[in-house]
């Protein structure tokens, strides 16, 4: 694994935009996802919509929090001023030393103390 794709990502194919699409079109194998990602996107879809979404996401391994990624977390909470799903989101991807893929760059920057991919922009 190389990815950690943040739900910014997945919703965006799942919305249709290409560009997200195409990512993981290219790079989905190398891609896992953190269970916060797994839980934004499901809570998202309608019961019509909620069998074809678990399909998809059962394709990227989902990383599970731990203890040593709930301490980071508030860590990261704390120093970079995150919400608490974007520092969960950091703290997986530091944790598992994953790039984290996103387009959120309100709260992500590349530099920062969890490496960032922005793949695109809308």
């Amino acid at each position: 694994m190389k990815y950690l794709l943040d739900s910014v990502i997945v919703i965006d194919h799942l919305n249709g935009i290409d560009a997200a699409t195409e990512f993981l079109r290219d790079h989905g194998d190398d891609s896992a996802i953190s269970i916060i990602t797994r839980a934004e996107v499901l809570a998202g879809c309608d019961d019509a919509q909620e069998a074809s979404v678990r399909s998809l996401l059962s394709h990227f391994p989902a990383l599970p929090l731990t203890v040593q990624i709930a301490d980071l977390a508030a860590r990261l909470r704390r120093s970079e001023r995150f919400k608490l799903p974007d520092a969960f989101q950091a703290a997986v991807a530091i944790e598992h030393d994953l790039i984290l893929v996103t387009r959120n760059t309100r709260d992500f920057q590349p530099g920062g103390r969890a490496e960032v991919l922005i793949p695109y922009h809308c």
